[in-house]
């Protein structure tokens, strides 16, 4: 018996969500039964950044019409609550790094494009310091891996230390995000698959796409694992 198995049967580990044992689920510490209610959004969006539109009239939302994305399009697997967001914030703020795996399978459900590079959305250094790690960037190993092409962390850089975006609105996150990010010219050339664990207003696809672009990225996508909804 391997010593996981083990472990799993001396000491169950309980889903934080319904404390209920976990140990044989995907997703462990959450449990199957609360990893099935996460559900993919299939519902009405914007045919470019995939903002959740309200009828399947609106193929474009108003923001990419008046400022179209330097993204090809933007793609999320699901709305950010309930279960997904809270499996977010375990493997961000909780250190639960095991989730990465069971989250980027999520991804692996979407119609992906055929790229070069899947390129996760980088932290600071100061940020990176302070947590240890880049969620996105262990989400996005596999992804990478799935896909069977390279991760590349060494393309798109934040070069501008921006305070937490949580309970900013739209325009000032907009303005805190603007030329956040630089990118390397190794990028030229490239089909990049930009990938993120939150579209929140979309400001930081939006950079991240402007400074690939920028730096010669011949197309640039983006996926994410989750879409807050607009608070109106």
């Amino acid at each position: 018996m391997a010593i996981a198995s083990l472990l799993g049967l001396l000491f169950p580990q309980r889903c934080p969500l319904c404390d209920t044992q976990a140990h044989s689920s995907r997703a462990v510490p959450i449990c199957e039964s609360c990893w099935a209610t996460i559900r993919h959004y299939t519902g009405p969006a914007c045919s470019l950044c995939g903002l959740p539109a309200v009828s399947h009239h609106t193929e474009r939302c108003q923001e990419c019409v008046s400022n179209p994305p330097a993204f090809v399009f933007a793609r999320c697997y699901g709305i950010y609550e309930g279960v997904l967001k809270e499996a977010i914030h375990f493997l961000k703020f909780n250190g639960m790094r095991r989730l990465a795996k069971p989250l980027a399978a999520l991804l692996c459900e979407l119609p992906l494009p055929a790229v070069d590079a899947v390129v996760p959305v980088p932290l600071h250094i100061s940020q990176l310091r302070k947590r240890e790690f880049n969620q996105t960037a262990l989400i996005g190993k596999h992804l990478a891996g799935h896909l069977r092409i390279p991760l590349r962390t060494d393309l798109l850089m934040k070069t501008k230390e921006t305070a937490a975006q949580i309970n900013v609105d739209r325009k000032e996150r907009l303005r805190n995000l603007k030329k956040a990010f630089a990118a390397s010219k190794d990028a030229s050339g490239l089909r990049i698959l930009v990938i993120d664990d939150v579209v929140t207003t979309g400001a930081t696809a939006r950079e991240s796409a402007n400074a690939l672009k920028n730096a010669g990225a011949k197309e640039v996508f983006v996926v994410a694992l989750a879409r807050s909804l607009p608070k109106y």
